[in-house]
């Protein structure tokens, strides 16, 4: 016969038994936790170092070391817009516009890379918008340039910078076949392309444009009453229009007139700019991600 306190030791051992197969899976999975929670802690104090040592540097200046940084920290953190975009900056500041040595390309590739990354992550990231358009502009993919500052005028549609550098791209791309052709005609700077029947050639390849560069500075003047800069391209634009006034004298010096007020309007607002801002600190121009980086980048 089997007594009370051998059935009770029993159950207990089978209680026991029991508690340790619940217990031990249990125990392995909290440590297992620990030891994930362990890791990501060090690796965001690896990429929070990381990328303070980057800023450090670059705003030291020392462009190549801080790449180091945060590149390193991209590593850690693929997916950070943060990193992707001082990453991007401190390329962008090694790059030197005009320059066509591989490496200096290289460079610059390396920073719409960064650019291109930072959108993917965040479409609506205006600085990173507004930085790839401003490289590009400077590497003079203009196409590329024109898109991106597109997207920053949908993301902030009240920021006049997109507008007068869309309108800079127009410019640019009207001018230089214009002046390619005065100069296959051996016209003199005081003389006009209007009489000349090739006129109609560079009227039906530019005059879309260079209506569509006026319409962009006049909505970056509307913004910013005192833009000087984008004055001062209403009177190139005026002039690039009225090369292009095909047989009509009347409208040539009217655009002539035009480029002329705007020239006075520029002096005038320069003028009353540097009477205001006399005596205040300058801007730094080097792009900061964590203070607005591309404020002071058009």
């Amino acid at each position: 016969m089997v007594s009370n306190s051998t059935v009770t030791v029993s159950v207990l051992a089978r209680n026991e038994s029991a508690m340790r197969s619940r217990t031990l899976p249990l125990l392995f999975i909290c440590m297992l936790c620990s030891s994930f929670i362990a890791g990501a802690a060090s690796q965001a104090a690896r990429n929070y170092t990381e990328l303070e040592l980057g800023v450090q540097c670059y705003r030291a200046g020392q462009f190549d070391v801080a790449i180091q940084h945060f590149q390193r920290a991209a590593e850690v953190d693929p997916t950070s817009t943060r990193v992707r975009l001082w990453l991007a900056n401190a390329f962008t500041q090694t790059y030197i516009p005009g320059v066509d040595t591989p490496e200096n390309v290289r460079r610059g590739e390396l920073a719409r890379e960064q650019y291109k990354k930072t959108i993917e992550l965040d479409p609506h990231n205006l600085d990173a918008l507004k930085g790839a358009a401003y490289l590009s502009l400077q590497m003079k993919k203009f196409t590329a340039a024109r898109d991106y500052y597109r997207s920053a005028s949908e993301v902030d549609p009240n920021d006049p910078n997109p507008y007068y550098s869309t309108a800079v791209i127009d410019w640019t791309e009207t001018y230089q076949p214009r002046m390619e052709l005065r100069a296959q005609l051996g016209l003199k700077p005081e003389q006009s392309l209007i009489q000349q029947t090739e006129c109609w050639q560079v009227r039906d390849s530019n005059q879309e444009q260079v209506q569509h560069g006026i319409q962009m500075l006049k909505k970056a003047i509307e913004l910013r009453p005192d833009y000087d800069d984008a004055m001062a391209y209403m009177n190139l634009m005026y002039r690039e229009r009225a090369d292009i006034q095909c047989g009509d004298v009347t409208a040539y010096d009217a655009d002539i007139k035009a480029a002329d007020d705007w020239v006075d309007i520029t002096i005038a607002t320069k003028k009353r700019r540097a009477e205001r801002e006399a005596g205040r600190p300058r801007k730094s121009r080097v792009a900061d991600p964590d203070h607005s980086p591309t404020t002071n980048l058009q």
